[in-house]
């Protein structure tokens, strides 16, 4: 069988944009489920990769069973240490027919979250602060955080993910996601359910899913070979559309709520506006928190995002 250039390892909603921008590239591709069911209209591969419950050979079995691609993109986060290796080395060894030397070998993108320059979802809530007092204190109290200021060591996601960069592999840590069916304003009664919760709301960073299948396939298709050179290879980047937005100033716009009525989370913001003393919004990066910068990647790949600054799509 010919090598694909990609592997979708566990297609889910960034394969709902990638895959049909791979099919309009012509860029030959196979993707993978745990069910085998058919994504963006594209039939997939039965596979689950799950090395703590699975017996040695049965998984290798099951990884050799896999299309030989040049590429393969893990979409399902890795934890602690031992994942990555596993299935590197299985992959690698399992498909030596189609690398005929250690350059040749398929090249390993990861999609994590730049919750890992935060205390992220992984820690106790009794650690939160904690964890992010230290990493400011690491910054100097700078706000502005890029891919290489300091990450939280002890999340699970960052071990598996250093694990990976040391065996060559590439990580794309992924800022918060929107597109399709995921509108940040269906998030409002979740995450701003209170005016309490919204004193504490500062900054919020995005990624549409297009651009995160943009950035994927440029990767994948540069023929230059920045892999090597700086842009793939044992290298970590953080992804966002270059935006820095004020979650008060998001409440403030989503204002109108069904029938023209004003939602209470647009009215709790202007009375924090007025008790904070905040005279117009967005308010200030000195006090947005963690701000993110993110224009490395794109310059070194020479994109722009295209699905930037608006959100209530």
């Amino acid at each position: 069988m010919e090598q694909l250039t990609v592997l979708i390892l566990g297609a889910g909603w960034t394969s709902t944009f990638l895959i049909p921008l791979l099919t309009t590239s012509s860029i030959p591709f196979a993707a993978t489920t745990t069910t085998g069911r058919t994504v963006s209209g594209v039939p997939t591969i039965r596979f689950k990769f799950d090395p703590a419950n699975t017996p040695e050979e049965e998984l290798r079995s099951a990884i050799a069973a896999l299309p030989a691609a040049k590429y393969v993109l893990i979409t399902f986060p890795l934890t602690g240490n031992g994942p990555s290796k596993t299935l590197i080395e299985m992959y690698n060894s399992t498909h030596q027919s189609h690398s005929s030397s250690a350059s040749q070998k398929a090249r390993f993108i990861q999609l994590g979250s730049t919750g890992i320059w935060g205390a992220g979802r992984t820690t106790a809530a009794v650690d939160k602060e904690r964890v992010e007092r230290e990493l400011a204190e690491k910054r100097g109290g700078d706000p502005w955080v890029n891919r290489h200021s300091p990450i939280n060591e002890a999340n699970p996601r960052v071990i598996a993910e250093k694990e990976l960069l040391e065996l060559g592999g590439c990580v794309l840590n992924l800022s918060g996601l929107w597109g399709g069916e995921r509108k940040p304003v269906k998030w409002i009664g979740r995450v701003a359910a209170t005016k309490e919760a919204i004193k504490w709301k500062t900054s919020l960073h995005m990624i549409h899913g297009e651009d995160i299948a943009r950035a994927v396939v440029r990767i994948v298709t540069n023929e230059e070979d920045k892999w090597d050179n700086g842009g793939g290879k044992g290298e970590r980047w953080m992804l966002t559309d270059g935006f820095v937005y004020d979650w008060w100033a998001l409440l403030a716009g989503w204002a109108e709520g069904e029938g023209g009525e004003v939602r209470e989370q647009g009215r709790w913001v202007r009375e924090l506006m007025e008790e904070e003393g905040v005279r117009a919004l967005p308010r200030g990066m000195e006090m947005l928190g963690r701000c993110y910068d993110s224009r490395e990647f794109w310059s070194v790949w020479g994109l722009v995002p295209l699905r930037a600054g608006v959100l209530n799509e």
